[in-house]
């Protein structure tokens, strides 16, 4: 693909985005990008969602990692709606009910401001880098198929995506991303379907013959019960995935500020509903891709790159022809940009809200405050991706879940002590167990196949750290408490 019809395409579809963004920030002041004035559709809000929770990271390696493991990833998905269940009937009706703008004034509220801010600490922590790792992906397939051709170093690629990002989101805020999640999501979804359309077309496929080729091929296995020592055996997995969706959906600010902007619970419950099953059908149709990529590869004789994150965009970008390059292209921008431009609106309001204390101060300051939180976040975001292209030698996919299961274990164990609980905890001991918690659930991963006959943590890793959390706030906890 010509890397002059790329920039046509980046030119325009950034253009579409501002407009969204001018139409939809008008007026718009602090509390408008903190909370879209609690006027948002429940059906947008749902729409969009989906790009966002699936961004860049699922749109190349869940179809690259079938190669590796099948449709076994679909075990984490069917998990996720036992956690977005739990998020409708607990987590929602006790935001609303408190009317939170920062969803970590609860923990403030059942305990101290140590809490509170630990929680937050914790949630900017696993966003900020996994948001980041999300949009290195969009930055690394702009590089190769277009400023490489034009000899312009990553570091301009990614300061330039960055501020791209920046610049629709900055006055508007989570306003603005309610619409442009939902029009990059209609990206999203439109990339998979053409390029799967595509490749049974080439392979003479109907749908049900589709079916029956995936069924029959080596990458259809879908549930692993036979090695209860493997980080794919199915009770690791699934409820890896409740857990997941709990933490990363349930107790995230980004995600969570969406649903907030809803006008009332009821809306914000159906909103949740719908998308927790549309994510379900959207995560099948990747690994539908997936499974078609490899096959068509090993039909026609196409040698597949060592890396499995390269599958997608080299056949895409080189063997399915100019609409399915077109859309592919469209498809990993948006996913990856969903994901970023609601993580910087959600990394900005934890900030303002959480530790500038936004409350009391004039909208001149706050004005003020918020744009240098906004344009803080948007370096760390830099930095964190020159970093892991150094570092990163595994799949993008294993990457984020990885690094969520450390960063949001200490908040599964705050909100669940603080919900389950009577007891009180106060002061620095808090701050303290939710640092040590994730250390113990990593010495513990490095030993459990020495001492536990080859058996490998995988995704409960999250249940056992915010498990650890859950007894070390026990240990320093006394009588006193009340649950929210």
């Amino acid at each position: 693909m010509s890397p002059y019809l790329v920039l046509a395409i980046l030119i325009v579809y950034f253009l579409a985005l501002i407009a969204i963004s001018y139409v939809t920030s008008r007026g718009a002041d602090t509390q408008t990008f903190f909370t879209a004035n609690r006027q948002s559709p429940w059906y947008l809000v749902a729409f969009g969602m989906i790009g966002s929770s699936l961004s860049g990271v699922t749109f190349i390696s869940v179809p690259g990692n079938v190669a590796k493991i099948g449709f076994g990833y679909f075990q984490v998905v069917i998990g996720y709606i036992l956690g977005y269940w739990i998020i409708i009937t607990v987590l929602m009706p006790l935001y609303y009910r408190m009317n939170l703008i920062s969803i970590y004034t609860y923990l403030e509220k059942r305990f101290d401001i140590w809490a509170y801010r630990t929680g937050s600490f914790f949630f900017m922590l696993s966003r900020s880098v996994g948001s980041a790792l999300r949009l290195f992906l969009a930055a690394t397939v702009l590089q190769l198929f277009l400023f490489d051709a034009w000899g312009v170093p990553f570091i301009v690629t990614v300061a330039t995506t960055i501020v791209l990002i920046w610049v629709y989101t900055f006055k508007g805020g989570v306003k603005t991303i309610v619409y442009t999640d939902s029009f990059q999501t209609l990206f999203l979804v439109a990339a998979v379907a053409i390029t799967v359309w595509q490749i049974a077309s080439r392979l003479d496929l109907s749908f049900t013959g589709m079916i029956t080729t995936i069924r029959a091929s080596e990458f259809a296995r879908m549930f692993y019960w036979d090695d209860p020592n493997s980080t794919l055996f199915f009770p690791k997995q699934f409820f890896g995935g409740a857990f997941i969706a709990l933490t990363m959906t349930g107790m995230d600010q980004e995600i969570m500020q969406k649903n907030l902007t809803c006008r009332t619970l009821f809306d914000a419950q159906k909103n949740m509903f719908w998308y927790s099953l549309v994510l379900v059908v959207v995560n099948l149709l990747f690994l539908t891709l997936g499974a078609l990529l490899f096959i068509y590869s090993q039909q026609k004789g196409i040698a597949v790159p060592a890396n499995t994150d390269d599958v997608f965009p080299a056949l895409a970008l080189n063997e399915f022809g100019l609409l399915v390059g077109v859309f592919f292209l469209l498809g990993i921008i948006a996913s990856s940009y969903a994901s970023a431009d609601s993580a910087l609106a959600g990394l900005t309001t934890a900030f303002c809200i959480d530790f500038l204390n936004f409350k009391d101060k004039p909208e001149a300051v706050k004005k003020k405050q918020k744009f240098a939180v906004h344009a803080g976040f948007s370096v760390l975001f830099l930095v964190i991706i020159l970093i892991f292209k150094e570092i990163n030698q595994r799949s993008l996919i294993d990457a984020v879940l990885n690094v969520a299961a450390y960063t949001y274990g200490p908040l599964l164990g705050l909100f669940v002590f603080g919900l389950t609980t009577k007891r009180q905890v106060k002061g620095w001991p808090v701050l303290a167990v939710c640092v040590v918690a994730p250390a113990i659930c990593y010495w513990l991963s490095v030993q459990a196949p020495v001492w536990f006959g080859g058996y490998r943590i995988g995704l409960e890793v999250l249940a056992l750290n915010g498990l650890i959390t859950f007894a070390g706030l026990g240990l320093v906890s006394h009588r006193g408490g009340s649950k929210a």
